[in-house]
């Protein structure tokens, strides 16, 4: 009930075309039944009694009727399916939405090609079931129940023995419709899982001709697409058993009307017009019952296509209690106090009682073993998670008091891999502020160091990047994401893993525009390359989710611990010795 009340949610702003469409299925039903009614009587009457003035009428009538049934279906078919489009765009507007509001979490688990099947298409299938549906119920029900009462008047016995087949009907299809309903929602899900793996083998085209994988992505994609057919050959069966033996009761009710008919005929119980009659609007009978057949499917695919719709719906937005206060400008303190988290997926806890202090306009620098729980930190501070215990401040106030909107405006992350929209030059670096003029644009793309390469290019910042930035190289997309931080302009800095995918000579360039974006700013810097940040206010070593060491690069060295090790694997030739060393110190410090 519930399912339905949230569906019929969609009808409310489309009632006007929804009535009309209704309208326009109940006048299409009547004409539907005027051809038996027409036929009986020339049977009857017209023909025995040579009345064929009144023949041609009729026949002139009909045609007249069928031209006005033809622009009804028209209009079922335009409008209904207009309406059911709209529908469609609607509840992908609230699923964008809701995807929008999703935790950081939900992605972790969740494959994009998965989601994109049930944005395209179960939304589809909902849209056909949004539209045929009250129609083909409306139009099939009531010729169901006005050619059963018009057969009752030619021989009511004779409909009554046609009548009791269908309850056998019912308790068929309703048994072979549950084994549907299953077969139904197990191809959906392939469906979902093969989207998933072409959306991963697409994305990756590059490395796959660059490793020669070729053959291997095609083994992949086979799997899914086996799985795919299987669970489509499991919902054909279910199907074929549906409609075969449905179809084959209301192909029953045909052999009865003969036989009983024609016995019915010998007794004369009825004349040979009235059977005549009955034989030919027994028709109007059955086609309504084949109509509704055939309409499950269409109804299964669009109920289970809404239940995976509402699925999302009522999944949990970002799980955070937010403040009502609004994030002001910030100097840039952060304070972590007794900071503990761990995903709800993972029994270990990733950070475990952290605490440390960062000044305003300072630089700290998080280094040590790759899943130690440095971007872990860097996610906690924008509450793209939150902690299990403790408190994290800025600016001496706890986090949970601000909005998250106004909290993470406050926030600018530069992250190793750069994420890029398909559009413009321009487009990209807008985003970190879209109301920015002119004038701020240029000038973010001047600071980091981008504008000259802009300006070489044929169409300067309305140039066409390509999807997620294709056309550019590695350096060209960071400094584009540096240009969109600018604009963005925040108190607080992120810098993770910024540079270590990039050579050196692009590092150096790259590294002189972070330098700038650093100025005035509270600045953490995640690396594995310790060069770029021996300048530090701070460093933090961090492993196993536990502070090991912290001090200036200076400090660190002279204590002759964990950090020195990792200084010198990186700035030595490595060796065994040298990293038994760095484990056993990292694990007396923990």
């Amino acid at each position: 009930m519930d399912l339905l009340k949230r569906f019929i949610k969609y009808y409310k702003p489309h009632k006007k075309i929804f009535i009309l469409d209704m309208i326009a299925a109940f006048f299409v039903a009547v004409i539907g039944m005027g051809y038996p009614i027409i036929t009986r009587y020339m049977l009857n009457d017209f023909i025995p009694n040579k009345k064929l003035n009144l023949v041609i009428i009729c026949g002139i009538s009909l045609f007249l009727i069928y031209l006005i049934r033809m622009f009804l279906r028209y209009f079922i078919q335009y409008y209904g399916h207009i309406m059911g489009v709209r529908m469609q765009a609607e509840m992908r507007r609230d699923m964008f939405r809701k995807l929008e509001r999703l935790p950081y979490t939900y992605y972790d688990e969740h494959e994009t090609g998965s989601l994109m099947s049930r944005m395209t298409n179960d939304l589809f299938d909902i849209s056909e079931i949004a539209h045929h549906g009250p129609e083909n119920i409306f139009i099939a029900g009531f010729t169901l129940i006005g050619s059963f009462i018009y057969l009752a008047i030619i021989n009511y016995i004779l409909a009554l023995i046609i009548f009791a087949c269908v309850p056998l009907l019912i308790i068929v299809t309703s048994h072979f419709r549950k084994q549907m309903r299953k077969a139904m929602r197990e191809s959906k899900v392939a469906m979902a899982k093969i989207n998933a793996s072409l959306e991963s083998s697409i994305s990756g085209i590059r490395v796959t001709k660059a490793f020669t994988n070729t053959q291997k992505e095609e083994e992949k994609f086979e799997v899914s697409n086996e799985s795919f057919v299987k669970a489509r050959s499991s919902a054909f069966n279910a199907m074929g058993k549906f409609f075969a033996s449905s179809q084959f009761i209301t192909d029953v009710f045909n052999i009865i009307v003969l036989l009983v008919g024609g016995i019915f005929l010998y007794n004369d119980f009825i004349d040979i017009a009235d059977y005549s009659s009955f034989i030919i609007s027994v028709n109007m009978f059955i086609t309504p019952i084949n109509q509704l057949i055939n309409f499950v499917e269409q109804f299964q695919n669009g109920t289970t296509g809404f239940k995976r719709f509402l699925e999302i719906m009522d999944e949990e937005e970002e799980n955070v209690i937010e403040g009502n206060e609004i994030c002001p400008k910030l100097e840039g303190d952060i304070s972590f106090e007794h900071v503990s988290f761990q995903y709800k997926s993972s029994k270990k806890g990733i950070l475990n009682d952290i605490s440390f202090n960062i000044p305003h306009g300072k630089k700290v620098a998080l280094v040590g073993p790759s899943g130690g729980g440095k971007t872990t930190i860097c996610h906690l501070i924008p509450r793209f998670y939150d902690i299990n215990e403790g408190t994290i401040k800025l600016d001496n106030k706890d986090i949970r008091n601000f909005t998250l909107e106004s909290l993470r405006k406050q926030i600018g992350i530069v992250q190793q891999d750069v994420f890029l929209f398909g559009g413009t030059i321009k487009d990209n670096i807008l985003y970190g502020n879209l109301d920015a003029s002119e004038e701020e644009l240029i000038d973010a793309a001047k600071k980091a160091n981008i504008y000259e390469y802009i300006m070489s290019l044929p169409n300067g910042f309305d140039t066409d990047i390509g999807e997620r930035g294709v056309k550019l190289s590695g350096g060209q997309k960071q400094r584009l994401s540096i240009a969109r931080i600018f604009l963005k302009n925040p108190s607080i800095l992120i810098l993770d893993e910024a540079t270590s995918a990039l050579d050196n000579t692009t590092e150096l360039l790259i590294q002189k525009a972070l330098d700038e974006l650093c100025k005035n700013r509270t600045s953490i810097v995640v690396a594995h390359r310790l060069s770029t940040i021996r300048n530090a206010d701070k460093i933090i070593v961090i492993s196993e989710g536990k502070i090991k060491e912290e001090g200036t690069h200076e400090e660190l060295i002279s204590q002759n611990g964990a950090y020195k090790l990792l200084y010198n694997l990186q700035f030595k030739d490595s060796n065994e010795d040298e990293e038994n060393k760095l484990h056993n110190s990292l694990k007396m410090n923990s």
